[in-house]
Order: C-alpha cells, then structure tokens, then sequence
C-alpha cells in the first residue's frame, strides 16, 4: 500500500522556529532611521514585503531595536535595496552597538541622503525608497510589523525595467540579491517566465 502524502512528510516540533530547519527566499533591505542625537542608524533587515499593489510597504522589527524605537518618534524611514556584490556592506550594518549605543562601523559605509524625508540611503544599490510610518502593529510575540506609505522610489538605470529590455537579460547584467534564512544569500542572474493560467488575474 502507498503511503499518504502526509506520511511522506517530516513534522517539525513547534518548540523552536520552523524558520530555522529549511532555507526560504527573502529580499534583504537596510532600513534607515535617525537616532535621537541627530546620527543615523542603517539596519539589516529580510522579514520585507509590499504590503498591497500600490505603494506600502512593510518589514518586522522588534521594540527592543533602534530601528523601531526610531521610526516611532520620526515616522518616517528609508528602505536600499543591496546588491550581491554588497554583502560586506550588509554585515557592517549588522554590526553590534557599543556600550555607549554608537555604531562605529556605520562610518565606513558610502551614503547618500534621502530627498523628502530626514534619512540616508546606502550607496550602489538598487532601488530605494522614503517612506512615511503608516502604523506599528504590535503583538507578533516580541515583533511588530511596520508598515509605511512609499512617498518616493528611485532605481539605477541598469535595473529599470524596460519593454524594450529582456527580463532575463536584465537580470544577468544587474543580478538581485536572495537572503537564505538563516545565515546564507543567493545571486539571481537567471530566471523563467512564470506560467499564468488563461484568464489569471491578480
């Protein structure tokens, strides 16, 4: 006799996080806030998604973070998009604070400053957006979800695309990166046309 699809299956205990025995795609991103002494803060961030077909978009934070505590009082943050070849940049974001709350390490990293709001952005990414906080929903045991409006969004030239301009093609020239929760990333240079079913609409 076959077996059924649920024997087939390996249960994973609910003790730990189930986000911790497979590998699952994300974006990586770099929030930006500004800290109560006038600094900035950039943080590393991959629970990222948008948050409806227009212009929202959100990320996971814990209170306990700068980053949190930061949107809260400014409402408003930044949002770069890195590139493979910025892993290191990533790390150095990442970095943990000094005992007087500093991050040296932030020092090092090339920026830019945002347009419309007070923030910064990460240079030689790939798109970037400034967002005004929306809401703080609390409550996801120690996590919360923040959830901004997109106010403006600037990409490089080499990732626009364009009709002109093979999908496949443009990821080969200007490839994306994947995070690998936990602990790994992924270079996508290469992709297929997803295969919708007639009359498919979102």
């Amino acid at each position: 006799m076959e077996s059924s699809p649920t024997e087939q299956v390996i249960p994973l205990s609910l003790e730990q996080p189930i986000w911790e025995r497979v590998f699952t795609v994300a974006p990586l991103v770099i929030i930006g806030s500004r800290e109560p002494d006038g600094s900035y803060d950039l943080a590393p961030k991959h629970l990222v998604t948008p948050l409806s077909w227009k212009n929202h978009f959100g990320f996971v934070c814990t209170s306990a973070h700068a980053t949190y505590q930061n949107i809260k009082r400014q409402g408003c943050f930044t949002v770069s998009y890195p590139r493979p070849t910025q892993m290191i940049v990533a790390s150095l974001t990442a970095a943990p604070r000094e005992d007087d709350g500093s991050k040296p390490s932030l020092g090092l990293l090339p920026t830019f400053p945002a347009r419309q709001i007070d923030g910064l952005f990460v240079e030689d990414g790939y798109l970037f957006f400034e967002c005004e906080l929306d809401r703080i929903i609390d409550g996801f045991d120690i996590n919360s979800l923040i959830a901004g409006r997109i106010i403006a969004a600037y990409v490089a030239p080499d990732s626009l695309r364009q009709s002109e301009v093979d999908d496949n093609d443009l990821l080969a020239e200007a490839p994306l990166l994947a995070y690998l929760h936990w602990g790994r990333f992924a270079n996508i240079r290469h992709s297929f046309a997803f295969p919708f079913t007639k009359g498919f609409s979102r």
